[in-house]
């Protein structure tokens, strides 16, 4: 399964992409936000969480590729793990190398997966949250017409840190 855009395309994760994958998670600005670039054992865990995912559940954090094949990162959606502070849902999230910043790119990907995850998927909304910290992927939630909603914002816990998650929601007229 392949979503398309005019310049891109999203498609499950590959055998051959764990090198790409690697290179995104083990820039140090690129995972800022996320407590820091992961090693190859961690990055390796993270594409088998998102490959098992679309088997799983038919949607995943997407390759997000070029037309020329040129993997920039990924995009999508996932459910919420277990214990989440925000209970069940799902939520889409993005993260592109440094040098595809600045091009629409992730706006671009993300409302493809918008679009797949209501109209093939059919879920109600789908939710976004990022560090406040993060104008970047504020300004993505904004284009696609996300609307914040600071009671469902959140503080937890990951690796030992603290981290507010400032949460964004996207029903199905977003986005379009």
């Amino acid at each position: 399964m392949i979503l398309a855009t005019p310049r891109l395309r999203l498609r499950p994760w590959r055998e051959d992409d764990r090198d790409a994958f690697a290179a995104l998670t083990a820039d140090p600005e690129v995972m800022r936000d996320l407590g820091g670039p992961l090693d190859r054992a961690g990055s390796d865990a993270k594409l088998d969480r998102y490959r098992a995912a679309f088997d799983r559940h038919g949607v995943c954090r997407w390759a997000v590729e070029t037309l020329r094949e040129e993997v920039l990162g990924y995009a999508g959606i996932m459910p919420l793990g277990p214990g989440h502070p925000l209970g069940a849902g799902v939520e889409i999230g993005w993260r592109l190398a440094r040098r595809a910043w600045g091009h629409g790119y992730a706006t671009e990907a993300a409302r493809a997966a918008l679009q797949d995850g209501f109209g093939r998927l059919g879920f109600p909304e789908i939710l976004a949250f990022t560090a406040p910290d993060n104008q970047r992927s504020q300004a993505v939630m904004a284009r696609l017409g996300l609307h914040r909603d600071p009671a469902r914002d959140f503080t937890a816990t990951y690796d030992g840190a603290v981290w507010q998650g400032l949460v964004w929601v996207a029903r199905p007229s977003t986005g379009r």
